[in-house]
């Protein structure tokens, strides 16, 4: 009897507590909602949306479109909050109540701040539980069914690359193409086909590699290349299916002549990707590969821009919520002069070969020229197969940069040596040597080594040995100076340093590993054991002879408002006195009708140069590949110094060639422009 009385107690008591419980109010369920929301889990949202709410969308239709809308625009710091209301104008017997709310958030085109209603409902099941009635408003208040949320990607135009005079090294332009709507080709598709190859002087199967592309339909334009030159005036209007259309391109006006120098640009790739984190690259986005292009890359590409919106069913932009404006990229000027930079190009006809051309007084860069090389528009306008084969295959290497190599300066170093041994004293200008015959050896301890000269002078001063260009004289003086006074002073004209430029060049060195013994020391002195030099280091090496001692640091980069002035790299190098003897020398190599430089000689010009030949082999008695050097500068104006490399002159005028190639660019580059 107890027990039937304590358990009908125990009912009246739970009766009674249900009864007393408070109903869950909808400022409750809205703070729950938009915690829920702040914190990403957006299955919990759904929770706590209306049955009809449910029925009309799925748990994972709602989070994933959550997801894909936030993700899309790279949201971040999402804030919502509600907006105060006066209690007294709510009715509290209502079964539907509205909440206005803030939102913000951070977007990938800007902040987002907008207002929006959030309509709650009692539950039909139990009229003690309230609902969120969820709309497409709530993803965003001017949102209605069908809107969706689009966003754009707003391009930032790259900047271009000009040379000194403001003449366009890499610039953005249009280029036509020729395409094929492959649902308009007719029965007679595969006769077209032929015909466009053979138009286009391309194989067949490159069209069809285009047309198979996964992506491609009947209705859309498959771009087969691109057509510039002479192909231009191509007419394709014979050709069912065929048409052309013009696009935006980089475009290079000086191909070949500076392909190396301005380098080339080329979609992104995964590869790029994962190797720029940093820089947020889309797959649709271009990338510089080379050259200028590469190196000053992040100025160039500038930033792109987002747009954010709303936009209706047809695609009509309903809001735009938020718009970052594009940052076109930099335009840059460089001290390039792209008339010289060409007649350098074309002055090597081919020539496995390269050359460098700087103002001496101030170090600006006039010309890299690096020959043969490759046409860069064809990277941008279609580089089919066989050309790339056809560039990887030639023994000359177009593709290979050879003006950011090393090569043996070979008799051209000699000024370096001749200025030394002044500089220390050991030699002087009229010092007078009597050397017997073609070949010479310190003594026994050389073994079968000797050093060899192309004139039999049995008397000569420095300055004569200049001018011969005597292999023998500059050793014996190397050997009198000693290897460490002779390094010491060499490695002040920036051996083993970097170039002070934006642009990569490899450290020129005066041996691998010290200069341990004197056959190496002789070598040494006429360019040749371990010495290595790029061409602009070669004639920035020049600049103290015509700067009182000066070595002048190179410039590339042209600043608006600012003139470079000749800035020094380093301390002077020579005395001025030793520089001026060092000149006067070189002007006779030239002006001397005995001078290896004679063939550039110009008359009313004071021309000053010497000539070098480099033999790159492993014996003495080993006939190896010979590269002639020519550096040659103009004295009373200094306005312009160059210096030239061509590979494989020893069956046509060794150094002479050079000469004979380069002097054509000198008289025309020397005259009064």
């Amino acid at each position: 009897m107890n027990y039937v009385r304590l358990l009908i107690g125990i009912g009246i008591l739970l009766v009674a507590l249900t009864g007393c419980k408070e109903e869950r109010q909808p400022e409750d369920v809205f703070e729950s909602y938009i915690g829920h929301w702040q914190q990403g889990r957006y299955d919990r949202m759904y929770d706590l949306i209306s049955e009809t709410s449910k029925a009309a969308l799925s748990k994972d239709e709602f989070v994933a479109r959550y997801r894909n809308i936030y993700e899309g625009i790279d949201m971040s710091n999402l804030t919502v909050a509600a907006i105060p209301e006066d209690e007294e104008a709510k009715d509290g017997a209502s079964d539907s109540e509205t909440i206005p709310y803030r939102l913000k958030m951070d977007t990938a085109a800007g902040p987002v701040a907008v207002q929006g209603a959030m309509q709650l409902v009692r539950s039909k099941e139990t009229k003690r539980q309230w609902k969120i009635e969820w709309k497409p408003s709530l993803l965003f208040p001017s949102m209605d069914e069908g809107d969706k949320v689009n966003v754009r990607t707003l391009k930032a135009e790259r900047g271009d690359l000009y040379d000194r005079f403001g003449r366009e090294l890499a610039m953005n332009g249009s280029i036509e193409e020729v395409g094929i709507v492959p649902g308009k080709l007719g029965p007679a598709g595969d006769e077209t086909i032929a015909k466009l190859a053979e138009r286009l002087a391309v194989p067949e199967s490159f069209i069809r590699e285009k047309l198979a592309a996964p992506w491609v339909k009947d209705d859309v334009f498959v771009p087969i290349v691109n057509v510039t030159g002479d192909r231009v005036h191509l007419d394709f209007g014979d050709l069912e299916g065929v048409a052309k259309r013009t696009k935006s391109a980089r475009l290079y006006p000086y191909g070949e002549s500076a392909a190396h120098l301005t380098g080339y640009i080329r979609q992104v790739t995964a590869e790029d990707m994962e190797k720029y984190p940093e820089k947020r690259l889309a797959a649709d986005d271009f990338i510089g590969k080379a050259g200028m292009e590469l190196i000053y890359d992040d100025r160039l590409r500038g930033r792109d821009g987002v747009q954010i919106a709303i936009v209706k069913a047809d695609g009509e932009i309903k809001e735009t919520l938020a718009k970052a404006d594009p940052v076109d990229g930099e335009d840059i000027r460089v001290t390039i002069d792209a008339e010289l930079q060409q007649s350098m190009y074309r002055s090597l006809e081919g020539d496995a070969g390269t050359g460098a051309a700087i103002q001496p007084r101030t170090g600006e860069i006039l010309a890299l020229v690096s020959s043969p090389a490759y046409d860069p528009n064809l990277f941008i306008q279609g580089l089919t197969e066989e050309q790339w084969g056809s560039w990887n295959n030639d023994p000359k290497k177009p593709l290979l940069n050879r003006f950011t190599k090393l090569y043996a300066p070979g008799s051209v170093f000699k000024p370096i040596t001749a200025s030394i041994g002044l500089q220390l004293g050991v030699s002087s200008v009229d010092e007078i040597k009597t050397i017997e015959g073609l070949r010479w050896a310190k003594d026994e301890s050389w073994g079968n080594y000797y050093v060899k000269r192309v004139r039999d002078v049995p008397v000569e001063s420095l300055a004569d040995a200049i001018v011969n260009s005597d292999n023998i004289y500059l050793a014996q003086e190397a050997i009198e100076m000693g290897a460490d006074n002779f390094s010491r002073e060499a490695e002040k004209f920036g051996f083993g340093k970097s170039l002070p430029i934006a642009y990569p060049f490899p450290q020129a060195r005066l041996s691998n590993d010290g200069i341990s013994n004197e056959i190496l020391l002789a070598d040494s002195s006429y360019g040749q054991g371990e010495v290595v030099m790029s061409p602009l280091h070669l004639a920035l090496s020049y600049t103290p002879f015509i700067n009182e001692g000066k070595l002048i640091k190179p410039v590339l980069e042209l600043t608006d408002g600012e003139e470079p002035r000749g800035e020094a790299w380093g301390d002077p190098v020579l005395a001025p006195e030793t520089a001026a003897a060092v000149n006067r020398m070189l002007l006779e190599v030239v002006e001397n009708p005995k001078g290896t430089g004679h063939g550039a000689y110009i008359k009313g010009r004071k021309m000053a140069g010497k000539t070098g030949t480099a033999e790159l082999k492993r014996s003495k008695d080993e006939k190896g590949q010979e590269n002639g050097w020519f550096v040659a500068y103009e004295t009373e104006r200094a306005g312009l110094l160059v210096a030239v490399m061509i590979e494989d002159v020893q069956s046509r005028g060794g150094s002479a060639y050079v000469v004979r190639q380069t002097a054509p660019v000198l008289r025309e580059f020397t005259q009064d422009r």
